[in-house]
């Protein structure tokens, strides 16, 4: 038997151990950790009965709820399934190799400044008078379900205008903005808040909400703290805290262009 074992088994065992870590790291960010080792646990003991001890009676059962469990996992970790394979379509080389196939749209350099620049002005602005807010840059994934939750603005980007939006007695500043194709489509929208507990204690809600849906798409997330002033950046589920307007404007330009 040991002289069986391959390279071909090494591969094997080294990918089921990466997906298995792979869905542990999400199964924890979703709090649903229990739930992950409880499902490791009855594999492992229907692997001893069937396999090990062979119980045909036994193993017979748990094989009938291991297949009807798996349709029941996927009604349950549908949010999970749909981030798990949004990530894989997401990564740097897959969506090279998707390139080949979709063209996407081109901006050119003036008219990524005039997307970007009354972003950062309005962002410089609300900072210095501690104003909160939280604009989302959609990129090549659709947010229709988040524009759905708040109220059509559909309006060319303006500092005034962005300022308005989350001035503390407008009705529309505790939620999110959502800006799509150089335009303001949607405002007050409602964000899916992240979980995952290495998010610092001392950011708030919008930062959570920020994260929450960077984590589920290739958007950019801004929040100016209404507590500090400070202007922070999520994407891909990483947060860049602090930014001047300087810092913001080049990572706006580097990730929109």
């Amino acid at each position: 038997m040991f002289f069986e074992f391959g390279i071909k088994d090494i591969i094997d065992i080294t990918l089921v151990a990466l997906m298995l870590f792979y869905i542990y790291r999400l199964m924890k960010e979703s709090r649903s950790l229990n739930v992950f080792m409880g499902i490791m646990v009855f594999i492992v003991l229907w692997l001893v009965v069937s396999q090990v001890l062979g119980m045909r009676l036994l193993g017979a059962i748990m094989d009938k709820l291991v297949s009807v469990g798996v349709i029941a996992l996927i009604i349950l970790f549908q949010d999970d399934i749909r981030k798990f394979l949004y990530n894989i379509g997401a990564h740097q080389r897959f969506r090279r190799f998707r390139h080949l196939f979709v063209n996407d749209q081109h901006r050119n350099q003036e008219q990524l400044k005039q997307t970007i620049m009354p972003i950062v002005m309005a962002c410089l602005s609300m900072s210095k008078k501690k104003v909160g807010a939280l604009i989302v840059i959609q990129r090549t994934t659709p947010l229709d379900d988040i524009i759905a939750t708040g109220t059509r603005v559909d309006a060319n980007i303006n500092q005034l205008l962005i300022e308005n939006i989350f001035f503390k007695n407008s009705p529309l500043h505790d939620g999110a903005m959502v800006v799509s194709l150089q335009r303001i489509v949607a405002a007050g929208c409602i964000l899916p808040v992240s979980h995952n507990l290495d998010i610092p204690k001392e950011l708030g809600l919008r930062h959570r909400a920020a994260m929450g849906i960077s984590q589920e798409s290739d958007c950019l997330a801004i929040v100016v703290s209404e507590e500090t002033g400070s202007i922070s950046t999520a994407m891909h589920g990483q947060f860049h805290l602090r930014l001047t307007a300087e810092k913001l404007e080049s990572i706006l330009t580097q990730q929109l262009l």
